[in-house]
């Protein structure tokens, strides 16, 4: 029996949705490859092999020539290089939420907008109370942002306990959530501003509008300017991965010079971000003595409180308290498939922050300070993710599939 054509509306319908749940499934399985390296570098870095962990990855690699050469070691050429990657998958995913997805329609951004800000204005209020007046104060953007991959990955355990509505309001949430992180970042822990390298970088951009106007869709035509882009950034003291935040943002959505570059472009690229690049970052900088002095310094260290008590307590409270007064207030409204109470899991594995709290981290301390906020970041998503996993089993049962 022939099959029937394929309708307009279901055609775009299919459009928007394949993307989505392609997204997820990518990201719930890089959240296991992201814990995996991270128990790798908890391992190796409380082995008998530590000291070859921090002199790995504290190792200078110089490319290039002249004064025009970069040398960095190898745990910033992670942080600072291959993040723009993570960013500029980011940055995709925000415009297609923003063009075509539940950002689109004011109504349906509502409620995931502020449970956001919720969650992030609340666990940076606590953290600047618990570390006001310490040299660890000005760390106070790293309790505010989720990690999609890990909290995706943590609800995708609790299999069909998790209504659908739940995961994509969680995702809608987190793509709100690294919009506020990439803010954060430019207007709070950019330094030492250099105006003729921002020239080179204005620039770059300049040549991509151009080379977009012409309709130029094969996205090699864009290697070059890309990468002068993200060095002119590199130099301007603005921090080299809103090169990638700057380059997802200009990508054309829709048809363009007979492609679609959004969509191919995160269909190759997530897989990348995902499998790669954030399971070297964790690698790199998840290392943290658990043992020892180190350790019982960190868990005497204001900083470490300041950063546990905001994800765990912090994430929630301020997540809850936005749903209940925005729905309150008739603001918002919840997805059909939900219940109020279907917010609280979802509040609690939000506080897993772990990748963009460990990179503002690096932004804000090193030394000492940096490893306290670390242990902080890391003991706060652990037991958020326990404590979200545990609300989940405890309190429902899984629904018919």
């Amino acid at each position: 029996m022939p099959l029937s054509p394929e309708t307009p509306s279901k055609s775009r319908r299919r459009r928007i949705l394949d993307p989505i749940r392609e997204f997820l499934q990518t990201e719930s399985a890089g959240g296991f490859a992201l814990i995996g390296a991270t128990v790798i570098a908890l391992i190796w870095a409380n082995s008998p092999l530590s000291d070859s962990y921090f002199d790995f990855w504290h190792r200078d690699l110089r490319v290039g020539s002249g004064p025009l050469a970069i040398t960095e070691d190898l745990r910033h050429w992670v942080n600072d290089g291959l993040m723009a990657i993570f960013f500029f998958v980011v940055a995709l995913e925000i415009k297609r939420e923003l063009v075509g997805g539940e950002l689109r329609n004011p109504r349906n951004a509502a409620l995931p907008i502020a449970l956001a800000l919720g969650g992030m204005v609340i666990p940076a209020a606590i953290f600047t109370a618990i570390a006001w007046g310490t040299p660890g104060g000005e760390g106070w953007a790293i309790p505010m942002a989720t990690d999609i991959a890990f909290a995706l990955a943590a609800l995708s355990l609790a299999g069909t306990r998790v209504p659908a509505g739940a995961r994509l309001l969680l995702l809608s949430l987190a793509i709100v959530d690294d919009l506020g992180a990439i803010i954060v970042i430019a207007l709070f822990y950019s330094k030492g501003i250099h105006p003729e390298w921002l020239a080179g970088t204005a620039a770059a951009v300049a040549v991509i509008l151009l080379l977009r106007r012409a309709k130029l869709g094969n996205p090699w035509v864009y290697l070059l300017p890309a990468v002068i882009l993200w060095y002119c950034t590199f130099r301007s003291g603005v921090h080299s991965t809103l090169a990638g935040v700057a380059l997802g943002l200009l990508t054309p959505a829709g048809e363009f010079g007979g492609r679609r570059p959004m969509e191919d472009l995160e269909h190759r690229m997530h897989p990348i971000a995902s499998y790669l690049v954030l399971p070297l970052f964790a690698l790199a900088n998840a290392g943290v003595a658990l043992g020892g002095p180190a350790f019982r310094d960190a868990l005497g260290s204001r900083l470490t409180w300041a950063v546990l008590v905001g994800l765990l307590i912090g994430k929630p409270v301020g997540i809850l308290l936005a749903g209940w007064a925005s729905v309150r207030l008739g603001l918002t409204t919840i997805p059909g498939d939900m219940r109020m109470r279907d917010l609280l899991p979802i509040s609690l594995v939000a506080g897993i922050g772990f990748t963009v709290s460990l990179f503002i981290a690096g932004l804000s301390f090193d030394g000492t300070l940096l490893e306290n906020a670390k242990a902080g970041i890391l003991l706060g998503s652990v037991l958020s993710a326990a404590a979200g996993m545990a609300v989940l089993f405890l309190r429902s049962q899984p629904r018919p599939g």
